[in-house]
């Protein structure tokens, strides 16, 4: 609320100017019927006065957060706001969703007919939310690259990034003669590259839909097409879950490492699997450092064969073997 003054300038013109009306609380800090003290209560939204009880203004505008909790979760993140937008979601994140548990706001079972009822409200929800063609790929495509993406262990950036490759295909045309299985499986072996979080091609293949040679011919594709920047992969970057999955003490994954930075630039690395040289660099490590290791157990967790550790582990320990000589 506001109310006007009329104010007279320097060549004798009047003029009115508008000023904030203020409240009585305002106006005053001591109650205008026996002089004494105002109070504040923020619970009722009034000023009231501490000796006649007399309220001077209520309806306060309460300018302090609003806390709203529904459940343990919400109590203690203490948010205000709800989830943040996703690219892992075809719409985002921004549409509806209706929850499968049929329990009401009290943790009540649902009634039959209301099971039935909500049972209709679901159904035409999920035919809302991808009602075109390309969002039901897009939704499929995204769903089998969390599912993927939830096997290999990936983190959601990685997901994410995924998805981003997805979606520029989608949107410069490239799926037509091509499954969605394999571009989301493309898409998501690309993403994992991208963010020196790489997975070999047989730990993708294992968990795809999709043959390992398609997947590797999608992989091509959008490479080609998409010009993506992917760099080769580094053995160095297979090291840390190999040594989780296998146990090994820190000493033996630091000197695996030591291995693979000391064959850098010697050429032992071209046309090599990295995936082959992190294993043969973690048994070569065991054996420097007294470490039991078998062939056996390092080839079941790297997916490789014994063979392959065996040739490459040899050309790193003589690597290793003719520095220290010198």
């Amino acid at each position: 609320m506001s109310s006007v003054d009329t104010r007279t300038g320097t060549d004798g013109v009047e003029t009115e100017v508008e000023r904030p009306t203020e409240s009585v609380a305002e106006r005053t800090e001591t109650c205008p019927e026996c002089g004494a003290r105002l109070a504040t209560d923020p619970e009722h939204a009034e000023t009231t006065c501490t000796e006649c009880g007399l309220v001077v203004t209520d309806r306060h505008v309460d300018r302090g957060p609003e806390w709203r909790s529904f459940d343990d979760g919400e109590r203690g993140s203490r948010s205000r706001v709800g989830a943040p937008t996703t690219r892992l979601l075809h719409d985002k994140g921004l549409s509806s969703h209706i929850g499968w548990e049929n329990r009401d706001g009290r943790g009540s079972t649902l009634s039959p007919r209301q099971r039935r009822r909500m049972g209709r409200l679901r159904t035409w929800d999920e035919r809302f939310r991808a009602k075109s063609h390309d969002d039901r790929n897009l939704k499929q495509a995204l769903g089998e690259i969390q599912r993927m993406g939830s096997a290999l262990g990936l983190q959601d950036e990685v997901r994410e990034t995924a998805s981003v490759i997805y979606r520029r295909a989608q949107a410069e045309d490239l799926l037509p003669g091509r499954t969605i299985e394999a571009i989301s499986t493309a898409a998501l072996y690309a993403a994992a590259r991208q963010m020196d979080n790489p997975r070999s091609i047989d730990e993708v293949a294992a968990v795809s839909r999709v043959g390992e040679q398609e997947f590797k011919r999608a992989y091509r594709y959008l490479i080609r097409e998409l010009e993506l920047p992917v760099k080769p992969a580094n053995p160095q970057q297979y090291i840390a879950r190999l040594a989780s999955a296998l146990s090994t003490r820190p000493e033996t994954e630091r000197q695996a490492r030591e291995l693979l930075a000391a064959a850098e630039g010697t050429g032992v690395f071209t046309g090599k699997s990295p995936v082959g040289l992190a294993a043969a660099a973690l048994y070569a490590a065991s054996q420097l450092t007294g470490e039991r290791l078998t062939q056996d157990a390092v080839s079941e967790v790297a997916e490789v064969s014994t063979v392959t550790i065996r040739n490459r582990y040899k050309e790193l320990l003589e690597l290793h073997d003719g520095r220290t000589d010198t």
